[in-house]
């Protein structure tokens, strides 16, 4: 696929970023794309692998390793290459329902495992993707086919986010019936208030959901189901039903005066901004959000949502921004024990990080480091962490280590907001009560292994409420498996495909 030299003949050439001191200002996304023509040569650097791990989707040493999609890449670099922007996007869509969000946040699985990147810079396989399907709606190839012919089954689907879409949308396309419920305003789950503006900007998910209604598919916003409406109604309404509501359970922090004022977690931190820009034309009104605004702020989590609490704190306006994290800081590169083609355990900076380096001068992160104690004032406002090192530590047991704190090494830093950014512990628990779902001991909803049917008939599941936090790409394959089972159980045959 593509250039047989090719790789050898070009360098990989990203998209352009505009600057941390531009980009603060304003929360739209801040990536300029190539030119078709420079995306073509980035097509042309496709090895032609015998064995293309990009696509792979493997499981190795409990981490992915190539797409969990198993996106056809070799094939849609080779057509663009070949200027068949057309047929690139049909071979995309046969296995990604939404390129246009997973261009954008995927944290790129099939270039940690590229083949070129063994001894160079991997393919630039998510900005072709970027390239591909911006093309398609610039050109009206991404336009609405609804299905030819009706089968008269009915699916709800509870939870639009991009497990709960993804199944809409397959179930669509075969001719099913399907209503999405969403509890909050506006349709689109973790992609919606979960992603800020920056890195997805929810016009590109408005969209979307505008094609995937002129196809058929009916959405039901401002509706909690298991709250505002009763799950009788609707178990008597469908012929099936999956439950795609996410993990929305927060982690807590345990510590001395918790209670202080001004702890949020982070995902009720990052839907206040969201809701508000979007409230008033892209800028933020005093009073209707969280805001960090001159704030000293402290960020608890050192993955993406606590990346994304630095970057939008930032443009908030804080005072000061500090991350901590519990795990040792990884390696710069490849450590011996993590060889090609496994995901790549090495040390990053993501934007928000970036950008805190240009404004405050240095790196925002502490790494294993964890809250000990909020202290509060008088008013039972926070103003003071003691913050505490922790060190690695073997269970001799089990053999598992674990981080253990290191007795002497506290230590107190000035801080009135702090977000919590410690990941979540599994779905909130009403909607499976409501149904009467079994869940596991992660709180996850229960199914057999390899299946998503729950413990209630008719009722499926699938997503973060199903496999615990994990990724957009995950999700969509989640819910695209759901839906052929789902199809399977009520035609008896199923022609949807998973890969």
């Amino acid at each position: 696929m593509g250039k047989a030299t090719g790789f050898m003949e070009y360098e990989r050439k990203d998209q352009k970023t505009d600057k941390p001191e531009q980009r603060i200002k304003h929360f739209q996304e801040f990536h300029t794309p190539l030119s078709r023509e420079e995306q073509e040569l980035q097509g042309a650097r496709c090895m032609g692998c015998g064995v293309p791990f990009c696509q792979s989707g493997q499981m190795i040493m409990g981490m992915a390793s190539g797409c969990p999609l198993h996106n056809l890449i070799p094939e849609w670099n080779d057509l663009i290459y070949h200027g068949n922007w057309e047929e690139a996007y049909y071979r995309l869509i046969k296995t990604n329902n939404f390129p246009e969000f997973t261009s954008r946040v995927c944290p790129a699985l099939c270039e940690a495992s590229c083949t070129c990147s063994l001894h160079d810079r991997a393919v630039s396989a998510k900005g072709n993707e970027f390239g591909i399907i911006e093309n398609a709606y610039a050109m009206g190839y991404a336009k609405a086919e609804p299905p030819r012919v009706r089968t008269g089954r009915k699916v709800a689907v509870i939870g639009s986010g991009p497990a709960g879409l993804a199944a809409a949308d397959q179930l669509n396309r075969r001719g099913h019936l399907v209503t999405v419920y969403e509890r909050e305003d506006r349709v689109g789950g973790l992609l919606r208030y979960g992603i800020p503006n920056m890195k997805l900007e929810k016009q590109v998910i408005d969209r979307k959901i505008a094609v995937m209604e002129e196809e058929g598919v009916i959405f039901k916003p401002d509706c909690d189901v298991g709250k505002d409406i009763r799950v009788s109604s609707i178990l008597r309404e469908y012929d099936k039903v999956i439950l795609a509501c996410g993990a929305s359970n927060p982690r807590d922090i345990k510590a001395a005066g918790r209670d202080a004022k001004g702890i949020y977690f982070a995902v009720d931190f990052l839907k206040s901004t969201t809701k508000c820009i979007w409230r008033h034309n892209m800028s933020l009104k005093e009073g209707e959000y969280l805001s960090a605004k001159g704030k000293k702020v402290l960020v608890i989590g050192g993955g993406d949502t606590g990346n994304d609490c630095v970057g939008t704190c930032i443009r908030h306006g804080a005072e000061s921004v500090m991350q901590i994290e519990m795990m040792p800081k990884l390696p710069s590169e490849r450590a011996c024990d993590n060889p090609w083609p496994e995901w790549p355990k090495v040390h990053k900076t993501d934007y928000g990080q970036e950008e805190a380096a240009v404004i405050f001068g240095k790196d925002p992160r502490i790494y294993q480091t964890t809250v000990k104690e909020f202290i509060k004032d008088e008013s039972g406002n926070l103003y003071k962490v003691v913050l505490v090192n922790l060190k690695s530590k073997k269970d001799e047991k089990s053999g598992k280590f674990f981080m253990e704190q290191v007795q002497g090494s506290e230590y107190t830093v000035e801080a009135n907001l702090v977000l919590i950014a410690a990941g979540f512990l599994g779905a909130e628990e009403y909607a499976p009560k409501a149904f009467g779902t079994d869940l596991n001991e992660r709180t996850q909803v229960w199914t057999e292994s390899g299946s998503y049917k729950t413990s209630v008939k008719n009722v499926y599941t699938a997503g973060d409420m199903h496999r615990g936090q994990s990724l957009v790409v995950w999700a969509i394959r989640e819910g695209r498996e759901a839906a052929r089972e789902v199809d399977m159980d009520l035609m008896g045959y199923t022609n949807l495909s998973v890969q």
